[in-house]
């Protein structure tokens, strides 16, 4: 069995080769790889907040990646700085693209097999976003109890969605070679099946440097 390191590695190697196939059809002059609607760049003048934090979401990892933005709300607010005054970005990208989307993507192109995220309901792979709408006290921690993690109700909270419109591209290049189908229809059907108030950003990396410029604190959520 590999170790953590190795497979991280792994990780990597298949990310950069996935990345540099993409970047060679667009230096081999095929069009059409980047989302006309990147940048998504009007959340980035409302982080005015006393606090903001954004956090990187890379890899899928259980409720964590939507259970800190929760916590850092609840824990400013419970030392004294209201919600209104609070600003949290949460940057999906790499392997977290697919909390990005619609319900109908994930049981059309098999993301939770794909991206390896199960469903904490059933224990196999998501045919559903998980963290879109749950259902009340869907998701509960020991000692604390139900939490508000589904991304509509992190959404009703101020928190700013972005995805990286670079991994979609690499993704969905890469998924239309497995399934022998046209990369450039895959990533327009995902554009088009994005969450309501989801941004295109050019790429994650580009999101938190915009963020961090604007006095967000870093954190990685994944």
């Amino acid at each position: 069995m590999k170790n953590s390191n190795e497979e991280i590695l792994s990780q990597r190697r298949s990310f950069l080769g996935r990345f540099a196939g993409a970047m060679g059809l667009s230096l081999f002059g095929i069009k059409g790889n980047a989302s006309p609607t990147a940048p998504a760049d009007d959340w980035i003048a409302k982080l005015t907040g006393k606090h903001k934090m954004v956090f990187d979401v890379t890899q899928p990892h259980g409720i964590f990646p939507f259970a800190w933005p929760r916590v850092f709300l609840l824990t400013n607010q419970a030392t004294g700085t209201p919600e209104n005054q609070l600003n949290a970005v949460i940057v999906l990208r790499h392997n977290g693209i697919p909390y990005a989307m619609q319900d109908s993507l994930w049981a059309k192109y098999k993301l939770g097999e794909a991206f390896g995220i199960d469903d904490h309901l059933t224990g196999k792979p998501a045919l559903r976003n998980p963290f879109w709408q749950p259902k009340p006290g869907e998701f509960s921690i020991p000692g604390i109890g139900a939490v508000n993690i589904g991304i509509n109700e992190l959404q009703a909270s101020s928190v700013t969605i972005c995805v990286c419109d670079m991994a979609m591209t690499v993704n969905s290049y890469g998924m239309a070679k497995k399934i022998n189908k046209d990369g450039a229809e895959i990533k327009k059907d995902w554009i088009a099946g994005l969450l309501p108030g989801v941004n295109i950003v050019p790429s994650g990396i580009w999101a938190i440097g915009r963020a961090q410029e604007q006095g967000s604190a870093y954190c990685f959520a994944s």
